[in-house]
């Protein structure tokens, strides 16, 4: 395509918002008219099946639930006035909190004010936070964030030593929809622990964020904890940040909440419109299908070019990969279908996979993420009129010239500047976006059956362990692996019991093994 057809494609797929000040260009993926036109019913249809979902028609049949993140922003658009009572309610209940935290009412038992957030949780209760703080927070924010986000004796080790004294003066929110989220009920049970050690209290330093009547919530109401936040069953973890999820702690870090609201209703607004070149969700969904046939056949690589929107392809992974990675369609179909997202940040990432990206193999499409503005103030000139900023820029169009010389499609998401009305914005196009494209290949977006498989899995596991441990402590000598697996009536997870075995030793446990370790065959398992 010579330069002049490539300038008027760019012209005519452009998508602007004059509100927002945000850019949609989809120009470098490689449609044309004719797929387009073909699509068209199918964008009908899901623009259909978007309206019913803000209206509360039931998405996630499994468990009979509404899926309303868009009410969070927007609550006369709930479909019953207890349901806006409760967003209305519930974004002023953390406004009042947020104040008498700031200036003191709300403070712990030995100090006069709180210093710091440790946030428990995990999956969408733990990413969109963690976003949003690495996006937005200041340089010195009121109350500085910390996580536990995994079960990770180390990890937790680790976050706990960084806030040393300071656990005095800390804030920490639990999160969990259900209460009884493993990874989340370690971290709050090992966090408790060491407030005990140290003579804290910890229900006077705690918030829950869980569902009504959740075993959290009435863990946290039975100890006394300083106040909880309600989950509602209508928002799923990957779409919770602008619920109770993500709210507390970004006002706390000095983040405009009511900004971040605002500019995901307004994008919800723009994502409304039922015409494809003026709705840049279905701009995204159109590019996605195009790439990956629909059917997912290629990556997407996410770049923002901008040291503050690290974690934005992290976030997006789950939002993209849990609400798209789907075994079956709509009609019980086996269709395995999903889009795998990953990334980091440019210009870093040059340095890193772009030579594969051009050269290499062309099993993914790039997602820039451009900020016009380079910083807030003045920029020096490094060199006679440039500046970092013009060589951030210059990296990534040259990056984008460079990928479509080589027939790798990209499209460019162009944002003014990094601001809570922007992210906002941001976490509602490509949440709608993953509805639209849903639709166009007739999946539901909105359960993760693979997600349960997993901590089944894993519940089976712990299981297995108690029942190998009972075992070994009857034994009257040292057991094979098969003797060990056929005592404890399982001899088909032999393997599993070897690995269980060995975590063990490994952590001093009790368990001590005999043999050459690295065949399993020849090692003895006994109890010390």
């Amino acid at each position: 395509m010579d330069a002049a057809t490539l300038w008027q494609r760019y012209q005519d797929w452009l998508y602007y918002h004059e509100g927002l000040g945000l850019y949609l260009d989809v120009s470098r993926m490689g449609f044309d008219d004719a797929e387009v036109e073909a699509l068209n019913p199918k964008f009908v249809k899901a623009f259909e099946e978007m309206a019913a979902l803000e209206a509360g028609a039931i998405a996630n049949p499994d468990e009979n639930r509404m899926v309303g993140h868009y009410w969070l922003r927007d609550p006369d658009l709930a479909p019953t006035p207890e349901i806006q009572k409760e967003i209305t309610e519930t974004l002023d209940k953390i406004e009042t909190f947020v104040q008498k935290v700031r200036i003191g009412t709300v403070h712990p038992p030995k100090a006069q004010k709180f210093t710091d957030i440790l946030s428990i949780g995990i999956g969408g209760s733990a990413l969109g936070p963690q976003f949003v703080a690495q996006a937005l927070a200041p340089d010195n924010p009121p109350l500085d964030i910390h996580f536990i986000d995994n079960s990770d004796p180390a990890g937790i080790d680790r976050t706990l030593a960084g806030l040393g004294d300071r656990l005095a003066s800390t804030l920490v929110f639990v999160i969990s929809k259900s209460g009884g989220t493993p990874e989340t009920r370690n971290g709050m049970v090992e966090v408790q622990k060491v407030f005990v050690d140290r003579g804290l209290d910890f229900a006077k330093q705690a918030v829950a964020i869980t569902g009504v009547d959740s075993k959290l919530d009435n863990l946290a109401k039975s100890e006394g904890w300083l106040t909880t936040f309600p989950m509602a069953d209508w928002v799923g973890g990957r779409t919770s940040e602008l619920s109770a999820v993500g709210l507390p702690a970004a006002a706390l870090q000095g983040i405009d909440i009511r900004a971040m609201l605002a500019g995901a209703k307004e994008m919800d607004e723009a994502t409304r419109v039922r015409e494809l070149k003026n709705n840049p969700a279905a701009l995204l969904a159109l590019a996605w299908y195009y790439a990956g046939n629909g059917k997912g056949d290629k990556d997407m690589v996410v770049l923002p070019y901008k040291d503050s929107l690290l974690l934005f392809s992290r976030y997006l992974q789950q939002l993209v990969m849990e609400s798209l990675g789907k075994e079956k369609d709509l009609d019980g179909n086996v269709v395995n279908q999903g889009i795998a997202v990953y990334g980091n940040k440019g210009s870093t990432d040059q340095h890193a996979y772009v030579q594969q990206l051009r050269e290499g193999v062309p099993n993914f499409f790039m997602t820039f993420i451009e900020v016009l503005e380079d910083r807030n103030g003045h920029s020096p000139e490094i060199e006679p009129g440039a500046t970092s900023g013009d060589y951030l820029s210059g990296f990534l169009q040259g990056t984008r010239t460079a990928l479509y010389e080589n027939q790798r499609d990209s499209l460019t998401l162009t944002i003014p500047q990094v601001n809570p009305r922007t992210v906002g914005a941001m976490v509602a196009l490509y949440e709608r976006a993953v509805g639209l494209y849903a639709s166009l290949v007739n999946i539901n977006a909105y359960h993760q059956p693979g997600v349960e498989a997993g901590k089944k899995a894993a519940a089976a596991i712990l299981e297995l362990q108690t029942q190998v441990m009972e075992v070994l402590k009857s034994a009257s000598e040292p057991l094979s692996l098969a003797d060990l697996a056929k005592a404890a009536g399982r001899r088909e997870d032999v393997e599993a019991i070897y690995k269980i075995v060995r975590h063990l030793h490994a952590n001093q446990r009790g368990m001590t093994l005999t043999g050459n370790l690295g065949k399993p065959a020849t090692i003895e398992v006994s109890m010390t």
